[in-house]
């Protein structure tokens, strides 16, 4: 039984990748439902405010009188409370299934182990915790966001055989290869926003979108403490929400918005700030120095470092990480992509 659920589960976490890029704040589901060892339906939760995975997966079963008969299972716990959709425990005890496989609770407080206490009182079999590592590294934005109150953070930055992430004048560009840079693009499209500091804009003059992979654009961040930068650069072009934080002004227009912060603990309150937005995850690409301040404050959660084979002798020093475990590795294009998490996150 265990082996058969933890099939039928993998294909549920399969089901559930489908909606990293459209699914945010809400985490990524999956589900399956299983009768005599056939799959008889399935559904993954598509765009947050939409039909949750279980719905799409009842709703695809031909012969709802089968439900009775069946198994279902799902990547994380089924929603006990309303919010723009019914709860989903409400749902499967309606359809009486017989039985009901969980990867992972929910810590939603709203949830919270209140979903699969509604399945037990309705006499449904329950079972927890089938492939519940593989479910929790799934959502683990979401879950950092409800435990942190706080988004998940990644750093990002390639940098040269000896060390250097930009040359003496800044420059930094094609460090990395063409597929590398195509899979960052990958990674702007499945989180919510990407942040930059002054230099990064000022030399590098990046657009910070996903022209290189099909997904949605993230929302820009940019760290302009004393408002240096030109509106003439392309990430004030009003094509994507762009928020400048800064210590002189509060403005907006169009697609603009200016945050003011105060000096002492400037990235703290960055922070915070998105997070009421429920922002749940940032992707840093720079520069050295604003790395160096998240690395600093203890402020990020996973790092993506790519190792390239060019030198460049002398520039900018690639930043030091703290307190990292290297989770893994591969060779893309001839760079090295080593990925650490910060252990006391």
């Amino acid at each position: 039984m265990w082996q058969e659920d933890e099939h039928f589960m993998a294909r549920a976490l399969q089901l559930a990748t489908y909606g990293r890029s459209t699914v945010s704040p809400n985490p990524m589901v999956g589900c399956v439902i299983v009768l005599e060892g056939k799959i008889i339906g399935e559904g993954w939760h598509q765009k947050a405010g939409e039909p949750h995975a279980e719905v799409l997966a009842v709703q695809s079963v031909m012969d709802k009188a089968l439900l009775k008969l069946a198994t279902v299972y799902v990547t994380l716990e089924p929603c006990a409370h309303f919010g723009k959709t019914p709860p989903c425990a409400d749902l499967l005890v309606n359809h009486k299934v017989k039985r009901v496989v969980v990867g992972s609770t929910d810590p939603n407080p709203l949830v919270a182990g209140k979903g699969i206490a509604k399945l037990k009182a309705a006499n449904i079999d329950v079972s927890v915790g089938v492939l519940e590592k593989a479910c929790l590294a799934l959502n683990k934005v979401f879950f950092t966001s409800i435990s942190k109150s706080r988004p998940f953070i990644v750093l990002k930055w390639a940098q040269t055989a000896d060390g250097y992430i930009a040359r003496k004048n800044f420059d930094a560009k094609w460090i990395s290869s063409v597929l590398s840079r195509q899979l960052v693009h990958k990674w702007r499209s499945e989180l919510d926003v990407i942040l930059v500091g002054k230099n990064t804009v000022m030399y590098d003059n990046p657009q910070l979108n996903t022209r290189e992979w099909s997904g949605r654009h993230p929302v820009r961040l940019v760290i302009d403490h004393y408002l240096q930068l030109s509106e003439s650069l392309k990430v004030f072009d009003q094509s994507v929400p762009t928020l400048i934080f800064n210590l002189k002004k509060e403005d907006e227009k169009q697609n603009l918005k200016w945050i003011k912060l105060e000096e002492e603990g400037f990235i703290n309150q960055l922070i915070d700030f998105i997070h009421r937005l429920k922002i749940q995850s940032v992707l840093i690409e720079g520069g050295g120095n604003t790395l160096k301040q998240f690395i600093d404050s203890g402020l990020w959660d996973e790092a993506r470092v790519f190792t390239c084979k060019s030198f460049f002798e002398e520039g900018v020093e690639a930043p030091e990480l703290k307190e990292e475990a290297l989770v893994s590795h591969e060779i893309i294009e001839g760079d090295l992509l080593q990925v650490y998490q910060h252990i006391n996150r």
